[in-house]
């Protein structure tokens, strides 16, 4: 229990801007008022504003229009514990789970635009397994931008990581050979591989990820007991920046078309009032959120836990002050 508590007050003080938006403009607007269609257009409003979405939007009031007209929903408490309620049930705990190889190293793939906090995100995940006690090796497969490799060996030295890399300019599919061959004589746990910071719309790039997933998967074809239908890599984060928003969801939409991706890892959620773009998201795609990043340093990383989302969501505090 304490250690929940713990993550409540993590996950509130990194939505601090998003909880500031939610009590001013959904939990004050429905508190001690009767509902009316008036009030379910008022709140729709306010749902579009707060980074919900369209579709997430549409989804909640329809059901809350539904259950009004069924005499189900009489008031504004009403409608905030239906909330609440819904929300949290956008993501089962099985969704949520960080996908694991039956035997052999488990490899995640990282993907996200140039910008969203990619290879903090990473040096986040990296520490978590770690502390968990699992073996860890880096590919650093963003061979096109300058730094990026040595931003990751940086990163590599702190945690006590090795990471496996190439030339500058260099054949990123190479690399991801080179650190499955790796991985798999060390036999770690995990291996975690850093790709280019590649923009949705950038087809050549795109591309270059598909070529990358394919050298990944003739290394570790799947087995009778991995789970199905997935071989490897047995996850694909999707690293997207909390503070932009729509534009995070539009990215989504794109990066779920060519990359298969399994998972969001959704940072700087501490930098922006655009928190309910993770209702957005998970409509829209419905792929699961699965971490958030909740600060600058390495242990600022939680696993997504819409309990804690939504309690730290509503919460008054911030309008109480």
């Amino acid at each position: 229990m304490a250690f929940f508590k713990g993550v409540i007050s993590k996950i509130k003080d990194g939505l601090v801007k998003t909880r500031e938006v939610f009590a001013s403009r959904v939990r004050s607007l429905l508190i001690g008022r009767v509902l009316t269609e008036e009030l379910i257009t008022e709140l729709q409003a306010a749902l579009l504003q707060a980074d919900v979405g369209v579709a997430g939007t549409r989804k909640l009031i329809d059901g809350i229009r539904a259950d009004y007209l069924a005499g189900k929903l009489k008031s504004g408490e009403d409608v905030l514990a239906y909330l609440k309620r819904e929300i949290k049930a956008l993501w089962p705990e099985e969704d949520r789970k960080l996908r694991r190889a039956a035997s052999g190293p488990t490899v995640i793939l990282v993907t996200g635009i140039n910008g969203a906090g990619k290879t903090t995100s990473i040096s986040k995940l990296c520490a978590m397994l770690r502390k968990q006690g699992h073996t860890v090796l880096l590919a650093a497969c963003d061979t096109f931008r300058a730094g990026a490799v040595r931003q990751l060996e940086i990163w590599g030295e702190r945690l006590g990581v090795e990471v496996v890399k190439g030339q500058q300019g260099g054949d990123p599919a190479a690399v991801a050979f080179d650190a499955c061959r790796a991985a798999i004589a060390r036999n770690v746990d995990y291996l975690i591989i850093d790709t280019a910071g590649r923009l949705h719309t950038q087809d050549p790039l795109m591309r270059q990820l598909a070529k990358i997933k394919s050298v990944v998967a003739r290394n570790f074809p799947p087995s009778a007991t991995d789970p199905a239908p997935r071989g490897a890599p047995h996850e694909t984060l999707l690293v997207l920046d909390a503070t932009s928003g729509q534009n995070a969801l539009r990215q989504a939409e794109e990066f779920a078309k060519a990359a298969d991706v399994s998972g969001i890892f959704l940072a700087k959620l501490d930098g922006t009032a655009k928190g309910g773009i993770v209702i957005a998201i998970r409509s829209v795609t419905n792929i699961p959120v699965k971490f958030v990043g909740v600060g600058e340093t390495p242990d600022d990383i939680e696993p997504f836990d819409p309990e804690a989302f939504v309690d730290a969501l509503f919460s008054t505090e911030t309008a109480e002050k």
